[in-house]
């Protein structure tokens, strides 16, 4: 059980029997009122978005036994993405909706860590930063730092982020997978 202090992003949960992950909380505290805890969930087994509101004095959630194994995502066929175990090299298929935003940073040998609830795999968690090239961007021209100095580029997976004017078409940047900002060109 964890209260509402020990709450943090990515963390898993059993709500009704079934296992969430928190992507956002707010608390909010008003004057002579119980504080209110919005909770933003991602269903695991579903991949769907569920927003939840609790009175947060006396609020403790239990904890989903979720086990984290260590895979690399191998291929992908139609809806369904192949993840190879590292240890026991067996493969589990994961569906695109189960998977959702975590498709804008994967690639072939990308090492991630598999969540296993109930002894099925449900999700994937990436590593904080992935290294992605840089499929398209428009050429930097002479006067565009009034602009702030970036530009919009397309990498590999489709990801569309904000980088610097000096950054072209095959560099490989490094992306933060929990904003999704870039942080440095790699090469």
């Amino acid at each position: 059980m964890i209260g509402v202090g020990d709450l943090k992003r990515g963390i898993t949960v059993e709500l009704d029997g079934e296992p969430y992950q928190v992507v956002e909380y707010t608390q909010q505290k008003m004057q002579q009122r119980a504080p209110v805890l919005h909770l933003k969930l991602r269903h695991l087994r579903t991949g769907r978005l569920v927003e939840r509101t609790f009175s947060a004095y006396h609020l403790h959630l239990p904890l989903a036994e979720v086990d984290h194994r260590s895979a690399q995502y191998i291929y992908s066929d139609g809806d369904l993405y192949y993840f190879m175990d590292s240890e026991s090299f067996e493969q589990f298929p994961i569906s695109r909706e189960k998977l959702g935003d975590v498709l804008n940073y994967l690639k072939e040998q990308t090492q991630v860590s598999l969540l296993f609830y109930k002894g099925a795999a449900l999700t994937v968690e990436l590593p904080i930063t992935v290294d992605l090239k840089v499929a398209e961007a428009p050429p930097a021209f002479r006067g565009d730092t009034a602009q702030g100095g970036n530009k919009p580029a397309t990498l590999e997976t489709g990801l569309v982020v904000q980088v610097p004017l000096f950054v072209a078409v095959g560099d490989v940047v490094r992306v933060d997978t929990r904003n999704g900002e870039y942080l440095t060109r790699v090469s």
